[in-house]
């Protein structure tokens, strides 16, 4: 009983992040971070989850990838929560490794559901970041939103890594994918496995949004997760808040479960970032 609570109860945590190159417009712009759902329902239709981010009402929504899982899963429950919270919010979403492979399968097989489904959920007006900007601007101030979509081969698994390819990335494999980071903007990445923090600073990322780890699956106190999905103990970036020369990174623990179908002192977690502006 225990486990299964630690699989529903949802957790709200709440960053302000501040910088000298947020604008004063934009200090106190809210940003709620959704990873890592796998297709989970926080009750009927995901009401509880619907109802906690109605009451956080965000200014935008970015969803770092995994909303759906990599097999036997049409996507309907993200799409179904997109349609909903779409009506109210600006939704930003990238693709994790689980829509990676499942777009990877449906192509071996001369499928184009996965493609469909992308473009059903951009039909709906969720903004899909593949290799992409956006420009948020509020109150005639602008700020940069990058989406990285990082190869296959730098996850762990069937489909992605045998770590006998692609061990790593550069900053030229993002600045291919990007191009260079905008000078004299405030710029956030939005990129699924933080595994690679030092490579998106030295890229010029400001802030940095993931996910993938889920917490480690098992949280032990005062050390922190115990176990990534590449199955390595006690991975460097679980969850929370880093920081690195100029840059900062928030990970998130996630939603839902994939592999490792276990949460202990590691709720499903929704993430509120405030920013704020030095300037003022």
């Amino acid at each position: 009983m225990f486990f299964y609570f630690q699989t529903k109860y949802l957790q709200i945590t709440e960053y302000n992040v501040s910088s000298a190159k947020i604008p004063e417009e934009l200090s106190g712009f809210k940003i709620l971070q959704l990873s890592d759902l796998h297709s989970k329902q926080f009750g009927e239709n995901n009401e509880f989850l619907i109802k906690g981010i109605e009451e956080l009402n965000p200014d935008i929504i970015v969803a770092t990838g995994d909303m759906l899982n990599s097999t036997n899963d049409d996507g309907k429950v993200f799409y179904d929560l997109a349609k909903y919270l779409v009506k109210h919010f600006k939704i930003y979403y990238i693709k994790g490794n689980h829509e990676q492979i499942a777009e990877f399968k449906a192509r071996e097989v001369d499928s184009h559901w996965f493609d469909a489904y992308m473009g059903e959920l951009e039909d709906l007006g969720v903004v899909v970041l593949n290799n992409d900007k956006a420009e948020i601007t509020h109150k005639n101030a602008t700020i940069n939103l990058y989406g990285l979509d990082i190869s296959l081969r730098l996850y762990r698994g069937e489909y992605t890594a045998t770590y006998d390819g692609e061990k790593s990335i550069e900053v030229s494999n993002i600045e291919k994918a990007l191009g260079a980071c905008e000078d004299g903007k405030y710029n956030i990445l939005l990129t699924h496995n933080p595994a690679y923090f030092s490579v998106y600073s030295a890229w010029g990322a400001d802030l940095i949004l993931a996910g993938h780890v889920h917490g480690g699956a098992v949280r032990i106190p005062f050390i922190g997760g115990l176990l990534s999905p590449e199955r390595s103990f006690f991975p460097k970036y679980d969850a929370g808040k880093y920081e690195l020369n100029k840059s900062k990174m928030i990970v998130s623990r996630g939603l839902g479960e994939s592999t490792i179908k276990l949460r202990v002192f590691n709720p499903p977690e929704i993430i509120m970032i405030t920013l704020v502006s030095e300037t003022e």
